[in-house]
């Protein structure tokens, strides 16, 4: 799995059938510090999650094994919402202290 950030959606009117009803994300990849990576990818969203919040993204054919997703044609997921990121004794990401600042 990979920390990301999420920096928008993606909406597709004309796409696979099997992407019907699959909210889709902008995620940016983060590094070990939580500064922000160059790297982008357009992941599906299982948990609900939203603009700026930070994720959990699965890439790969474990992107599928979530129920329902094995015949979509998917290569990352959001699968789950962070609630905090610590690293030693620093706190890298609060949920609740970005939900304060906007």
């Amino acid at each position: 799995m990979q920390i990301a950030k999420v920096c928008g959606t993606v909406v597709s009117t004309h796409k696979s059938k099997t992407l019907t009803g699959v909210k889709l994300l902008l995620v940016q990849f983060l590094d070990a510090d939580g500064k922000v990576l160059p790297n982008y990818e357009v992941a599906g969203d299982t948990v609900g999650a939203g603009i700026n919040e930070w994720v959990l993204i699965t890439r790969g054919s474990a992107a599928r094994k979530e129920t329902g997703h094995g015949e979509r044609p998917v290569d990352a997921m959001v699968v789950g919402i962070i609630d905090t990121v610590t690293s030693g004794s620093d706190m890298l990401y609060s949920k609740k202290e970005a939900e304060r600042m906007y």
